[in-house]
């Protein structure tokens, strides 16, 4: 387990023969016509359920889909979700009409080893959200035991994953919780060097807290998307129409001194894709960085920068990416995103452990057809940057300790 927090109870160490489990699962997943679009959650979910499963444990598996704010949205019920599930496990999950009362008890109750029970969204409570110690005393009654494998919401101090866990007999990590936790925490606890972070994304007052933690944490840091500009600007440079934070030049001179200061290698891109519009059929060039065109903007990092941080990538033994390099989403702007996945992908081959910190970065990877290239892509992007940020995640501290007792404090 991660050494950057408490060892955690682990699902492994749970005896749950006969016992009914009451699992935290994330299949927040997207629906098309009553249909699961993206089965990618609810597979990762799989190793734990299978798990208690074959163990004899009795499953009710909760998770919130969409946000209903506490409200009855029939579109958002997690119904597809239960015939996905079916589907891909080859045994019946069954389908609960509430996540809690007493028909719902009924059926946990009637559970045999071995059965899953899926319950209807979380989220169509208000009590979910606001961590109602009524609606988590209700959802408590439904197990004995209790398994938290929804590490994208680890960050949220809700019913289901913070009010919940004192009142049941244990409380531990499921696999993919463990596993989200041992990457990350190695990531800020014990790395292999060189270590490298890259960090992207359109604006640095999102990721301020994470560049101060890894400051004590890292080498070297490549600073890419439009995030880059606001450090251009620091220094004088023109941006043309790039996104800049005017308010924040002042915080991006301070990190570029605070990192010679500090003997952090902080890389900021050396050219940059700039185009008139942000558009599949817009006329686009290579410019360096400090040649910015009037009337123009920077939407990716340019050729010259892929190779050099590509280059320090592959000298690296660990490496964190957090944030595309420019708008990925359209064909002009995405080859330094997917220049940077390539790279993890052949720093991962060359033995380093690479870390894809979910949200946009994560997509990229997928679409660039490389998750099973890197070392770890994580489930959550809210929770994983909370997390590098140095802050404790509610649904992480409130599982039981690796002996079994009591929770984090």
């Amino acid at each position: 387990m991660a050494s950057a927090h408490e060892a955690k109870l682990r699902v492994r160490d749970l005896g749950v023969r006969g016992r009914r489990v009451l699992v935290r699962c994330d299949l927040n997943v997207p629906l098309s016509d009553g249909e699961v679009t993206d089965s990618t959650r609810i597979r990762a979910s799989l190793p734990t359920i299978r798990h208690l499963r074959e163990s004899g444990g009795r499953l009710i598996l909760m998770s919130h889909l969409g946000r209903p704010k506490g409200e009855v949205v029939p579109e958002l019920s997690l119904r597809p979700v239960a015939r996905a599930l079916s589907g891909e496990l080859g045994v019946e999950v069954k389908m609960a009409p509430d996540c809690v009362g007493s028909r719902v008890e009924e059926l946990a109750a009637g559970l045999h080893d071995g059965d899953i029970l899926l319950l209807e969204n979380l989220r169509f409570h208000p009590g979910e959200t606001k961590n109602d110690p009524e609606f988590a005393a209700q959802l408590a009654r439904l197990g004995e035991l209790y398994v938290n494998d929804a590490f994208g919401t680890a960050h949220r101090a809700h019913a289901s994953t913070a009010g919940v866990v004192p009142l049941m007999e244990a409380a531990a990590a499921g696999l993919l919780m463990e596993k989200e936790l041992e990457y990350l925490g190695n990531a800020t606890a014990a790395p292999a060097r060189p270590y490298v972070a890259i960090l992207g994304g359109a604006k640095i007052s999102g990721k301020i807290d994470v560049l101060e933690n890894l400051f004590g944490l890292v080498d070297s840091i490549l600073i890419g998307g439009a995030m880059a500009s606001t450090f251009f600007r620091a220094r004088g440079w023109e941006t043309g129409d790039s996104l800049v934070e005017e308010d924040r030049l002042t915080m991006a001179s301070e990190l570029l001194a605070r990192a010679e200061r500090e003997g952090v290698e902080l890389h900021l891109p050396v050219d940059g894709v700039v185009a008139r519009a942000v558009t599949e059929s817009a006329e686009t060039k290579v410019v360096p960085v400090d040649r910015m065109p009037p009337g123009w903007s920077m939407l990716d990092v340019g050729p010259e920068t892929v190779a050099e941080y590509r280059r320090i990538i592959l000298s690296a033994r660990t490496v964190l990416w957090n944030g595309p390099m420019g708008v990925f989403e359209m064909a002009p702007f995405a080859k330094g995103t997917f220049g940077i996945a390539e790279a993890l992908a052949d720093a991962t081959a060359a033995g380093a452990v690479t870390i894809v910190g979910g949200g946009d970065s994560a997509a990229a990877v997928a679409v660039a057809g490389l998750t099973d290239r890197v070392s770890h892509v994580s489930t959550g992007g809210g929770a994983s940057l909370e997390f590098l940020e140095g802050k404790t995640l509610p649904g992480v501290a409130a599982l039981s300790g690796a002996n079994g007792k009591g929770s984090a404090s």
